[in-house]
């Protein structure tokens, strides 16, 4: 009781100034935006939907490329009034990206009604979408929210939320672009597809946990980290080659992301055997994540320094992260296999359990 007092003491403050920092603002709006006008923001170089590289520019390089009520928001940490930008009560289907920049931010799933007068969001689109420090401005102590790439304001969190998160992204309409889902699948391009090459032990049991998440459009079966050419199965089965079994997963950036296939990874496996899962043994069965760039090598190193920090296993990781120079498609039937040998004992005994594990964890996540 005593806490609910507390919040509807804060409710007349919170109406004039959830995310404001000056009602001397002039007020600004924004639009919806068409996928043409996303892509292709007039004049501005640095706006992106697939690059989120971290982004070092001059003031004076975004005073050219912004509007001068964005540049305002975006780098000066202005708000607009309440109640003014035609995004803060849009029920509309699609995604945000930041305004200034193109980096997703959020999903409509993550938005909700807030009487607050800005967009609000109890989640963001991953954990480096949105950034924080600390602002102690005005007399008051908050949390402000940026964007990740481009560091520019988009407003603050707060702990007032619904669940499941209990927080509140208070975001200013003029520094997010919203595109809706039906212009995204009219202008589905190749740059929504990524590709990752994982090891985690016989890849039959890999390949039909990643067939079920949606989002994932191919998984193939092969080879990678050795050095012959042209593998044969049999040669890698005999743990001389250096090779170790691997699925190649293509996914949709736009549905799921790196950091939710590394979750899925670090699920149904276990990273913390050596050369071994079960009673599959041998370096060609070990835990490792081949990345084909610096971003996915960051942030697998990413998520294993967080799951040993938390000490999520009661061993250390071993998964090794490893270049990917070549992927070799193992033989035909090896493909889909699960699907096709269900009635096997390996199948039955041996993968079985581990989609089980992950229908349950991933319970939203499947495809329809």
């Amino acid at each position: 009781m005593k806490h609910l007092l507390n919040y509807l003491m804060f409710l007349p403050l919170l109406a004039l100034n959830a995310c404001g920092q000056s009602t001397k603002s002039p007020e600004l709006t924004s639009k919806l935006t068409t996928m043409e006008n996303t892509i292709n923001k007039p004049g501005n170089p640095y706006y992106s939907n697939t690059d989120t590289t971290k982004l070092n520019v001059t003031d004076a390089e975004w005073k050219k490329v912004l509007s001068s009520d964005l540049y305002a928001v975006s780098r000066n940490a202005d708000t607009e009034r309440a109640f003014t930008g035609k995004l803060w009560n849009s029920d509309a289907k699609g995604t945000y990206y930041c305004a200034a920049c193109g980096n997703k931010l959020f999903r409509s799933d993550q938005k909700f009604a807030s009487s607050c007068g800005w967009p609000s969001f109890f989640e963001q689109e991953n954990k480096n979408s949105v950034v924080y420090k600390e602002d102690n401005s005005f007399g008051m102590k908050r949390i402000e929210a940026l964007c990740g790439r481009c560091d520019g304001h988009l407003g603050h969190l707060f702990d007032d939320g619904p669940k499941p998160t209990g927080k509140r992204y208070c975001m200013n309409s003029i520094a997010l672009d919203f595109v809706p889902d039906q212009v995204i699948s009219e202008n589905k391009n190749k740059n929504d597809r990524e590709t990752i090459t994982l090891g985690g032990g016989c890849y039959w049991c890999v390949e039909a946990v990643y067939e079920k998440l949606n989002g994932v459009k191919s998984v193939v079966s092969g080879f990678a980290g050795g050095k012959t050419a042209n593998p044969t199965y049999e040669e890698v089965c005999s743990g001389t080659t250096g090779y170790a079994e691997v699925v190649q997963i293509t996914y949709d950036n736009s549905i799921t992301n790196i950091d939710e296939i590394f979750k899925v990874f670090f699920t149904v496996h276990d990273p913390t055997t050596l050369n071994r899962q079960g009673g599959d043994v041998g370096t060609q069965y070990r835990s490792v994540i081949f990345y084909a760039n610096e971003k996915q090598k960051n942030a697998a190193r990413s998520v294993i320094d967080q799951l040993n920090s938390e000490k999520v296993y009661s061993n250390p990781i071993v998964t090794t992260l490893e270049p990917l120079t070549q992927f070799y498609k193992a033989e035909d039937y090896h493909q889909n296999y699960y699907e096709n040998n269900k009635n096997q004992p390996y199948c039955q005994m041996v993968i079985q359990p581990k989609i089980e594990k992950f229908e349950k964890v991933f319970k939203d996540r499947l495809k329809k």
